[in-house]
């Protein structure tokens, strides 16, 4: 049997190169990426592949497009949706790829659109504006949608709302597609909770705060038909030394689902935590540089031995080989250079 293959889905901001969507051959051995494709959309800041691996989805500033994943990774445009209202920053699917939900930041909505059989996009289903006033004028004044997550049972959509410093928790109609408050999950004041994360086993719900750079880790089960979190941990996501305009940015499983990565911009660095799958509590391996500035998102290769930062305002890739025993990231190779990197997908292909 040979070893796994993949692609990389890089999503980025098109500001003079219209090719949104970079579509790279992962090199599992060496820890790098080979650019083989790209997909000309306009400021694809975010994507998500379907349940069922068949198909992607991405923001564009025309609303969300969709895209047929051919058996060597490649993508098929099927259609675009509009989501009548402002450009979204961040899609996801529910399990079972019936529902597409898109959050909005500028315009603090959350949009739902029914997914046709041949993955395209279909009708709007629902859209819920959050209204309110948030705790910093300057930057939280308004309501700002920027994750929406659905519980791994399928039953409740979690929208991580920064600018009101919580997270909305909806009561899903897969039939009807319409949405109905359930629950809120509430931050600490002006901690801008940024997105969302479960537990293999869907116990657990992770949030990562862009302002106070921290994740709250929860307990989640459904009782008596209704919801219920418990917040069981908080854990910083830098070092004890650290640059004093930090901001948390991304949140991302590995693909085994056994470590939890997010990254913080100004300090530009990247965290690894283990994840107890028992009691679902994280435990710091490490904080170190990403050698770039403004690391939007990060991941580990599928196996676990690399790391990859997409490195936003420096316009760069850093890639590092990873030691889990010593807690350790050694940079590995030169810097790619690629134009306001936003998302980064690996996806395993057939060919």
């Amino acid at each position: 049997m040979g070893q796994d293959k993949y692609v990389a889905y890089v999503s980025t901001y098109t500001m003079g190169d219209n090719h949104g969507i970079k579509i790279f051959d992962v090199d599992m051995e060496n820890g790098r990426l080979k650019q083989k494709d790209h997909v000309e959309i306009t400021n694809s800041s975010y994507a998500t592949v379907s349940h069922n691996g068949k198909y992607l989805y991405s923001i564009t500033d025309l609303g969300v497009e969709a895209y047929r994943i051919e058996d060597d990774g490649s993508l098929a445009g099927i259609n675009r949706g509009n989501i009548n209202g402002m450009r979204g920053c961040y899609l996801s699917a529910d399990y079972e790829d019936k529902l597409l939900f898109v959050a909005g930041y500028h315009d603090g909505k959350i949009t739902v659109l029914r997914l046709r059989e041949d993955g395209g996009v279909g009708e709007i289903t629902d859209e819920i504006y959050h209204k309110g006033l948030g705790s910093i004028v300057e930057r939280n004044y308004r309501p700002h949608i920027n994750c929406v997550k659905m519980t791994m049972d399928n039953k409740y959509l979690c929208a991580a709302d920064l600018g009101m410093d919580h997270v909305n928790v909806y009561r899903v109609d897969h039939h009807t597609g319409k949405l109905k408050m359930a629950d809120i999950i509430r931050s600490e004041q002006a901690s801008a909770p940024r997105h969302l994360k479960f537990s293999r086993d869907g116990r657990f719900l992770y949030i990562v705060h862009e302002l106070k750079n921290y994740v709250d880790v929860y307990t989640y089960e459904e009782i008596n038909n209704n919801p219920e979190f418990e917040k069981i941990q908080t854990i910083s996501t830098l070092n004890e030394y650290h640059a004093s305009t930090s901001a948390a940015s991304a949140l991302n499983l590995s693909m085994d689902m056994k470590y939890l990565l997010s990254s913080n911009a100004g300090d530009n660095s990247v965290i690894l935590y283990r994840i107890n799958e028992e009691t679902g509590l994280l435990t710091k391996l490490f904080c170190l540089p990403v050698s770039g500035d403004y690391p939007k998102d990060a991941a580990l290769f599928p196996d676990n031995r690399h790391l990859v930062s997409l490195n936003h305002d420096s316009g760069t890739m850093t890639f590092f080989t990873v030691d889990l025993k010593k807690g350790l990231i050694v940079m590995n190779g030169k810097r790619m250079e690629i134009d306001r990197p936003n998302c980064i997908i690996f996806h395993k292909i057939k060919k």
